[in-house]
């Protein structure tokens, strides 16, 4: 039986496929990427992919087509069900599979879904997934095969193996906000499990998402958790985003910490175990990161935001943890070098369960800088990188200090301010840090000039936020 298969371009996104379920997204589109990603398993030896879907209703019917899909190609598909996507990563490494692929829409609206991949543990992104879109529109794919398929819960063994890393010495009292997402059911088993005194919220899984949008990196969704702390006197306040692979967390007082803050947390306790051990984090992190990690012993390494660009780069300098501002967080000290908020949560609680300031005390130690939230700018696809690239030239031209790693990042004496393009949208992003009000003020005015020398008009509206 002859296959071909167009999918509409805005889905085959740079670390993903995802698409709005019935306009850009369905179960032919499911079937379709079962059929090309198990010829291209089959093609590099493999035959097991392993297979996860997260609370989103529009899931079993995708996840159904998918692993249909994967039999057609000869696979022997390993069906773990409804759960977060680290422990469709974690059944990968452990079944051992070949290929792993997870429905999830990830912290998009109710109507989204989509699909992350692994190929042979590792990310399977960019130009991969360009490459499946044309394999699938020329009909390349193996012959008509019969695999099969087994269903197999690993949740059981995956918290066992959460716990297993836990290694405070004090009692702590936890809120945990689900947020309606696909760790539900793991979470509510992992606390009853875990020491200390844990208070649940959202942890129903609810493709709804009822109580609010699951992204923690938006103040606006970690309100409820942070009444909660206040009210409970937690020590802490621990959000996951809608299929668990990026942590949002809150301290004592209520106060949000970003990415990077948390990094340094971690990176001084893991720094302990790996002194001189490279840490990665992404072109968004602020100063105040990379200088704390080289105060702790250790070599900071900036990198290009992704969390499949992340997790490649972790491998090639066996950093020991990476993270990036969205709350990705990768461990490759005693776990498998995979982004996973609930592992990560574990760990952060052990950190804290063995300190002696509070987590408030922590944030306030920090160097206090200003930095503006991430402004976005629309500016046309195939102008984008252009844009970047000009900018670049042009400061360079002019003797200024410019990392180019991911976009352009320009050091000043009032701090820095980073242009880049988005790999997803047609929009330019943009970031300031400074010491200062008047210094931020001064670095966004540079990025205004260089963006109207490129033919872009501007607009700062959104206030600076404290960090």
């Amino acid at each position: 039986m002859s296959f071909s298969h167009k999918f509409p371009a805005s889905s085959l996104r740079e670390y993903d496929i995802r698409g709005i379920v019935g306009e850009t997204l369905g179960e032919a589109d499911a079937f379709a990427i079962g059929r090309v990603f198990g010829s291209i398993v089959a093609e590099a030896g493999g035959k097991k992919v392993a297979v996860g879907r997260d609370g989103r209703l529009s899931s079993p019917k995708l996840a159904a087509a998918l692993i249909e899909g994967l039999v057609a190609s000869g696979m022997e598909v390993i069906d773990i069900g409804q759960g977060p996507t680290p422990m469709l990563y974690f059944a990968s490494f452990t079944q051992p599979a070949d290929g792993a692929v997870m429905v999830t829409g990830s912290h998009n609206p109710p109507n989204y879904n989509g699909f992350k991949m692994m190929l042979k543990n590792k990310p399977f992104f960019g130009a991969q997934i360009q490459d499946l879109g044309a394999r699938a529109a020329e009909g390349k794919v193996v012959a008509q095969a019969k695999g099969s398929v087994v269903e197999k819960d690993v949740s059981e063994a995956y918290i066992a193996r959460l716990l297993q890393d836990w290694d405070g010495k004090k009692t702590l009292k936890i809120v945990w906000d689900n947020g309606n997402g696909a760790a539900g059911d793991v979470l509510t088993r992992l606390v009853e499990k875990l020491p200390g005194k844990h208070i649940v919220l959202n942890g129903k899984v609810d493709g709804n998402f009822p109580a609010h949008h699951p992204d923690p990196t938006v103040p606006k969704n970690l309100e409820q958790l942070i009444a909660a702390v206040k009210k409970e006197g937690a020590d802490v306040g621990v959000a996951f985003d809608g299929d668990a692979d990026r942590i949002g967390l809150v301290d004592n007082e209520g106060h949000i910490l970003f990415g990077d803050q948390f990094l340094i947390l971690m990176a001084r306790d893991v720094l302990k175990q790996h002194p001189g051990g490279t840490i990665i984090a992404d072109v968004k992190a602020s100063q105040v990161l990379f200088d704390e990690v080289a105060k702790a012993g250790g070599t900071p390494l900036m990198w290009k935001t992704g969390h499949s660009l992340i997790k490649s780069k972790m491998a090639e300098t066996k950093a020991p943890l990476a993270g990036e501002m969205s709350g990705h967080i990768f461990y490759n000290d005693k776990w498998y070098g995979f982004d996973d908020a609930l592992y990560a949560g574990v760990r952060v609680l052990g950190v804290i369960a063995r300190m002696e300031e509070t987590l408030g005390a922590f944030r306030a130690s920090l160097p206090q800088v200003l930095n503006t939230p991430e402004l976005r700018f629309d500016c046309p696809e195939d102008r984008k990188f252009q844009v970047v690239t000009e900018v670049a030239a042009r400061l360079k031209e002019n003797g200024a200090k410019v990392s180019d790693t991911d976009g352009v990042r320009v050091n000043t004496e009032d701090g820095w301010w980073l242009l880049r393009a988005s790999n997803t949208q047609a929009v330019l992003v943009a970031r300031a840090e400074a010491s200062s009000e008047a210094g931020l003020v001064r670095l966004k005015s540079a990025l205004a000039v260089q963006l109207s020398a490129s033919g872009l008009t501007p607009d700062f509206d959104a206030p600076s936020a404290g960090h």
